[in-house]
């Protein structure tokens, strides 16, 4: 039997088109710079996250549960440097995904878990627009993965065929859910194991 020809790319941005930005890496490392309490910051950190990345609350919100609930030696915007200064390219990753879209015609959708202005740095930044064609961030549909509707609602949005749509994530999880909807599924551990999967798929740069 013929495989089919994929139409649709899913993608993550954290770990697949860019570094996570703000992770524990980037929470340990604003803790020693701005001589913060770590185990408080995680705690505070894990208690209100997901709030803010399903667009309940501002940055702004965020960060006055996180770091500004008293009064600190440093401006709300030093730190908002901090946490964006995180952010760095795949340039790799940009350009596979880039060079598939042109040569096969291929629709590419973002899902990702990222809160609203932290989201919208890295898509102007990183001129993300230039070839993503949706969004579905967790800020602006309200639901964030594992929720499979998410997912659901990237689907219907696209309006993809999901025998012929593909997903890369770098969370194994993530993958699996999406592969529970229908769609095929890429576990993203490098640039080139993702490459080998996508040529296997008959999508060759």
């Amino acid at each position: 039997m013929q495989q089919k020809k994929i139409t649709t790319v899913f993608t993550d941005i954290g770990g697949v088109l860019l570094t996570n930005g703000w992770d524990r890496t980037a929470r340990a490392e604003a803790s020693q710079l701005f001589g913060l309490d770590l185990p408080e910051l995680e705690e505070r950190h894990h208690l209100t996250f997901d709030t803010y990345e399903v667009g309940k609350i501002t940055l702004d919100e965020y960060l006055d549960r996180l770091v500004f609930y008293e009064d600190r030696h440093f401006s709300k915007d030093d730190f908002k440097n901090f946490m964006v200064s995180k952010s760095m390219a795949y340039p790799e990753m940009i350009k596979l995904i880039c060079d598939l879209k042109h040569k096969y015609g291929l629709k590419v959708a973002v899902i990702s878990n990222e809160g609203r202005e932290l989201n919208q740095y890295r898509i102007n930044t990183f001129k993300l627009n230039e070839f993503i064609d949706l969004f579905v961030s967790s800020s602006f549909v309200h639901f964030r993965k594992p929720d499979a509707d998410i997912f659901k609602v990237a689907i219907d949005i696209s309006q993809c065929d999901i025998a012929t749509s593909v997903y890369i994530d770098d969370r194994m999880l993530f993958v699996q859910i999406a592969e529970s909807l229908g769609l095929t599924g890429i576990v993203h551990t490098s640039y080139e194991d993702t490459k080998v999967q996508l040529a296997a798929l008959g999508l060759t740069a």
